[in-house]
């Protein structure tokens, strides 16, 4: 409303069709979409109450480097499982990777990508791999700024500009800064040791610092960029 995207009777509308649930038996939906913090035992804990309280429902999880498979494997029934990862912002990212773990229903995948496609979304079916598609390849992206920043060829603040002149709209400082210092860390932590340490998706120390310090970027007003002024 206060960048006019909306009208104020648009915006009423649009809460009148939420609900928010104080207790997780009181959720109840025909699909359920978990964005929790990206640990494994966390995933697995959660998915199993909800399972129990939505019988029948497609429970899906938004992990952006966690194996749909693992996460599933405490469940009854895994073929109700699927992964359907957003990207951030979700709201302006028109991709959503679908993810097919090993047990989920061929009909669970095929209502997911029709319910993608219901949202304006560019659907794409993806098998469970570490970091699926998009994290995987865009981990070089972070992995290698992050290198040159700490053999100190450039600062920050140059390989970001450097790159946006290239035609990439964010740097990938400013990128980790918008994502969160602590999820971009725990996803290139996640698929070293999904990929047995290999070299080329080995974590930063200059970032693993940044999150120990508490500086995650923009949410916490401070990353590589100091947003408190």
């Amino acid at each position: 409303v206060s960048k006019s995207k909306i009208s104020e009777s648009q915006k009423t509308t649009i809460l009148a069709h939420l609900s928010i649930a104080h207790k997780l038996e009181d959720i109840k939906a025909d699909l359920v979409i978990e964005a929790v913090v990206e640990k494994l035992d966390v995933k697995q804990q959660l998915f199993r109450v909800l399972e129990n309280n939505s019988k029948g429902s497609i429970l899906a999880s938004n992990t952006s480097s966690l194996s749909i498979t693992e996460i599933a494997a405490g469940l009854k029934n895994p073929e109700r499982f699927v992964g359907l990862h957003f990207f951030n912002p979700a709201a302006l990212m028109n991709l959503v990777e679908v993810v097919r773990g090993t047990s989920t229903d061929d009909s669970v995948v095929s209502i997911m990508m029709d319910f993608s496609k219901s949202l304006n979304k560019t659907a794409v079916l993806v098998k469970d791999s570490p970091g699926f598609i998009v994290n995987r390849v865009a981990r070089h992206y972070y992995v290698e700024a992050l290198k040159l920043l700490e053999e100190g060829v450039a600062s920050h603040e140059q390989i970001d500009r450097l790159l946006r002149n290239a035609g990439f709209k964010m740097g990938p400082f400013e990128l980790m800064d918008l994502i969160g210092m602590d999820i971009n860390f725990a996803v290139t932590s996640s698929l070293y040791q999904a990929f047995h340490q290999d070299p080329k998706f080995r974590p930063s120390r200059i970032q693993q610092q940044k999150v120990m310090a508490g500086h995650l970027g923009k949410k916490t007003g401070r990353g590589f960029y100091d947003y408190t002024k």
